[in-house]
C-alpha cells in the first residue's frame, strides 16, 4: 500500500450512546467491520461476532458493529434499542455505532473508503446485504473482506485473523 493512501484511522463516528469515537483509537488492533440489522437473517452471526471476539480475548483484535437500514429496512430500531436487542438476544459486548448509510452517495466516509479501491488502494466491495464483513490490519489498511453468508466463525475468517495478529 502507498504512503499517500489513508487508513480508517483518520475517521470517527458516533457509538451507539452519542459518544463521538476516533477510529485511530483502535491502532495496532485487527479489526472486523461489519454492518448489521436487527431484522436480518444473519442477525444470528451477531452471537458468532461476539463468540470470535471472546476466542481471540487477549489479542489485538475487535469487532465493530455498525448498524444500517439500506437493505429491505431491516434495521428499524434506533439508538438505544438497538444496543439492547444486540446485548440481550446475542450478548453482544463489542462497540455498536449509531445507524448509519453504509452505501450510495449519502454512504457514511468509512463505508465509503471501505468499499473503494481508489481510497482504500486494496479492494472494491460495496456491501449488497447486511453483516458484509471487512477485515482490517493494525495499521487501519483494508486488507479483506467476506460475505454475508461467511460465518464469523468459519475456518477461513479465523485463519485470516490470526494471520494479521
Amino acid at each position: 500500500m502507498t504512503d499517500n493512501l489513508q487508513s480508517i484511522h483518520q475517521f470517527n463516528a458516533k457509538l451507539i450512546n452519542g459518544q463521538d469515537q476516533q477510529l485511530a483509537d483502535y491502532q495496532g488492533k485487527v479489526l472486523l467491520i461489519v454492518n448489521i440489522a436487527s431484522g436480518c437473517g444473519f442477525a444470528p452471526q451477531l452471537k458468532e461476532l461476539q463468540e470470535l471476539k471472546e476466542s481471540l480475548n487477549g489479542e489485538e483484535f475487535e469487532v465493530l458493529g455498525f448498524p444500517s437500514n439500506d437493505f429491505g429496512g431491516q434495521e428499524p430500531l434506533e439508538g438505544e434499542a438497538i444496543n439492547e436487542f444486540c446485548e440481550v438476544n446475542y450478548g453482544v459486548k463489542f462497540p455498536v455505532f449509531n445507524k448509519m448509510r453504509i452505501r450510495g452517495e449519502h454512504a457514511h466516509p468509512l463505508y465509503k473508503f471501505l468499499s473503494d479501491k481508489d481510497l482504500n488502494g486494496k479492494i472494491k466491495s460495496t456491501p449488497r446485504w447486511n453483516f458484509h464483513k471487512y477485515l482490517v490490519n493494525k495499521d487501519g489498511e483494508v486488507v479483506d473482506y467476506f460475505y454475508p453468508f461467511t460465518k464469523p466463525m468459519s475456518s477461513k475468517v479465523r485463519k485470516k485473523i490470526q494471520r494479521l495478529l
